[in-house]
């Protein structure tokens, strides 16, 4: 009787996504290396055009969206202390403000920090996966729509419609991808939000005092530069944490995260 000699059946390839599992799962893939290397560099960048003179009137709309949301987080503590709100100022070149009586003043300063911090680290987890940055879109095209109540410089709403425009196009590149960099640079601007408002406090005397002057007039005995490393440091904490958690939970290849993303309003 003859035998029948079969051919080797070669093991199965692992796949990236077997071969990410294989790795700690705080170790970044080369995608999400890549995003990490786009947060430092977008925060020089951020730096950079929040204090420069006339180039920062070109991120006006997006400062403005940065102010609004950390003067709501104030606002929204003091109601919630029992404080009555007297007056509120958000404009890019002198800072936000917001005049409160009564409530309890330290929650009330720390909740602008800590709600820029957790806002922008949502924005942040965006830039690692494309259906988060779908969602999160729609949160962005409001918020800048909303301080447009109180701008009267026809330049900056002539930059905020560029900018919705550019919202609504990115949709339509590589299946809503461009969408994590937008996303991701609204983060970073929220989350290290304490070093662009101590930054134009210490270097650019800007008509309105940074949060952590507002500490130090609160707790006189601890200096204004403590209470800003304070709040850098806590924030800088933030993004580190937010990356990792990006890191750990959105492993996934180009083909899975456009197979993920085409679940919510697909776009080609």
């Amino acid at each position: 009787m003859a035998s029948i000699t079969r051919r080797p059946i070669a093991p199965p390839m692992p796949s990236i996504t077997a071969a990410a599992a294989a790795q700690s799962p705080l170790q970044p893939t080369s995608d999400q290396v890549v995003v990490l290397y786009v947060i430092v560099a977008m925060a020089v960048i951020i730096f950079g055009f929040w204090n420069v003179p006339i180039v920062r009137n070109l991120i006006n709309p997006l400062k403005l969206f940065t102010i609004g949301w950390h003067e709501l987080c104030h606002i929204i503590a003091a109601i919630l202390t029992g404080g009555r709100i007297l007056k509120i100022t958000i404009d890019p070149h002198v800072g936000g403000a917001t005049i409160v009586e009564g409530g309890v003043p330290t929650i009330i300063l720390a909740a602008g920090y800590i709600g820029s911090t957790l806002f922008g680290g949502v924005f942040i987890l965006a830039g690692w996966t494309t259906l988060v940055a779908k969602i999160m879109s729609f949160v962005l095209g409001i918020g800048l729509l909303m301080p447009l109540a109180l701008v009267r410089d026809k330049l900056t709403i002539v930059l905020t419609f560029m900018y919705e425009g550019l919202l609504i196009g990115f949709w339509f590149i590589d299946h809503a991808q461009a969408l994590r960099w937008y996303c991701l640079f609204i983060g970073v601007m929220n989350i290290l939000f304490v070093i662009w408002d101590v930054a134009d406090d210490r270097f650019f005397h800007k008509t309105n005092d940074s949060d952590a002057a507002q500490f130090s007039i609160l707790y006189p005995k601890i200096p204004t530069h403590v209470w800003a490393t304070f709040w850098i440091l806590f924030q800088l904490g933030g993004l580190a944490g937010f990356a990792l958690l990006g890191i750990y939970a959105f492993k996934m290849t180009q083909e899975e995260m456009d197979a993920q993303a085409a679940t919510f309003l697909p776009t080609r």
